[in-house]
């Protein structure tokens, strides 16, 4: 995994449950991890990957080696303790379908200022483990701002924790693959006029959904 300037700027609260998160990845739910060296070394990016479980943001976040920024429901807050480590690793609040202007704002000033946030173009867990139809959201975030997005693929984790479960299936292989950065005259068309953060949303999801599933080393 390559070393980027935030990996030894993590605050120790981050810092351990991003150790915690990848070891609990290693221990109960190892898979291959495959295309860490396509991430960005230095300046600020987006990760979009298609999104099955609760497990998702940690494990994807475990396997970065920066401070990453990610999505919670705002009304998750509402449980102080929750909140209070949600605050700690700098997530940022959201209102659901709502076209949350506040959220957005916070996205696009941690892209200003070096981050790299997670994003899931789906919007929210998929109810039977297929890809579904990206919200445009994704699209306005990667416009507005022309950061490189590294699409992910994860594999394996609806079969370990979907929706609706109240217990993860231990010991099922969740494996991840992140593809090559995407430059914005890849996903951006700014003639698209109303159709342009749809059209850029559709194009991230199309290159989450050609990541085939990490191919493990045989010896």
């Amino acid at each position: 995994m390559p070393n980027t300037p935030d990996q030894l700027s993590m605050t120790p609260f981050y810092g351990f449950f991003h150790y915690l998160a990848a070891s609990v990845h290693s221990m109960w739910f190892r898979g291959e991890v495959a295309g860490t060296e396509n991430f960005p070394t230095d300046g600020p990016f987006l990760i979009a990957s298609n999104h099955a479980s609760h497990l998702d943001p940690p494990i994807v976040g475990a396997h970065v080696p920066r401070q990453m920024r990610f999505f919670g429901r705002k009304n998750l807050w509402k449980i102080r303790p929750l909140g209070w480590w949600l605050d700690k690793v700098e997530t940022i609040p959201v209102e659901r379908d709502s076209g949350d202007i506040g959220a957005i704002k916070r996205v696009l000033q941690a892209l200003k200022e070096n981050r790299a946030v997670v994003l899931f173009p789906e919007g929210t867990r998929t109810p039977d483990g297929q890809l579904h139809k990206p919200k445009p959201g994704v699209g306005l975030m990667a416009c507005k701002t022309g950061v490189p997005v590294v699409p992910c693929r994860i594999y394996g984790s609806f079969e370990a924790f979907s929706k609706g479960s109240s217990i993860p299936n231990f010991g099922t292989s969740i494996s991840i693959v992140f593809g090559p950065p995407i430059p914005a005259s890849e996903y951006d068309d700014p003639t698209a006029g109303k159709a342009r953060y749809e059209i850029a949303a559709q194009r991230i999801m199309d290159r989450i959904a050609a990541l085939p599933p990490p191919t493990y080393t045989v010896i």
